[in-house]
């Protein structure tokens, strides 16, 4: 069986993904709607709106089954709020930082989990769809890798954007005076990427149409 054969990209999915696409659009509006800082907003946000176009030009070649492209919008939703609001200042986990005397605001942590479980997801259904690569012990291994390239590559894109913003940086890096805050972030994401691959194989299977591993 072809890798990608039972991967459904047509019928229902297109309302399907109208409607995530509509569910982003109207967050991405709130989002845009007086935020705490402008420039700091689109720095955070960028990364949701140019994945978004992305998706939308290889749309007619190329499109992720449902399970993913829900998790990619539950990423845009993730770096949307933290747009608006700044990652430090996410006023519900403010909330839970006084309330449980917690020493920061872990809407960051949070942001970068995700930055391992949804790419983790990415990664996986891109190298079992157009790859020799197949279930097992060396997918698991190399998607952990990109997933955790990825974290350290976006730590030196953050390190150059805030140079470069001047003021802006230290809401941008939102390291709250952690110094262990860059190391924290990837170790996170490799965490996300190990429980995605852990939590969600079999559903995913499943959507791209292949059979169930035995033994």
């Amino acid at each position: 069986m072809s890798s990608s054969a039972g991967v459904r990209t047509h019928g229902p999915d297109r309302n399907f993904h109208l409607a995530l696409l509509a569910i982003g659009c109207a967050v991405l509006v709130w989002s845009a709607w007086h935020p705490k800082d402008y420039l700091v907003w689109f720095l955070e946000a960028s990364p949701a709106i140019f994945g978004a176009v992305a998706l939308i030009v290889l749309y007619p070649r190329f499109r992720f089954t449902r399970l993913v492209m829900v998790l990619i919008l539950v990423h845009a939703i993730i770096l949307m709020v933290g747009a608006h609001y700044t990652y430090a200042q996410m006023p519900l986990f403010s909330w839970l930082r006084d309330e449980l005397g917690l020493a920061r605001n872990y809407y960051d942590r949070l942001g970068h989990v995700a930055q391992g479980f949804i790419p983790a997801m990415m990664a996986r259904e891109i190298l079992l769809r157009f790859t020799p690569l197949v279930r097992g012990r060396w997918l698991f291994f190399l998607v952990l890798c990109f997933c955790l390239a990825f974290s350290a590559f976006y730590e030196l894109l953050e390190w150059w954007v805030a140079l470069a913003s001047g003021s802006a940086a230290d809401a941008f890096l939102a390291t709250q005076g952690d110094v262990w805050d860059t190391q924290w972030d990837m170790f996170l994401a490799l965490l996300g990427s190990i429980g995605a691959q852990l939590l969600l194989a079999r559903v995913h299977d499943v959507q791209l149409g292949l059979r169930p591993v035995h033994g």
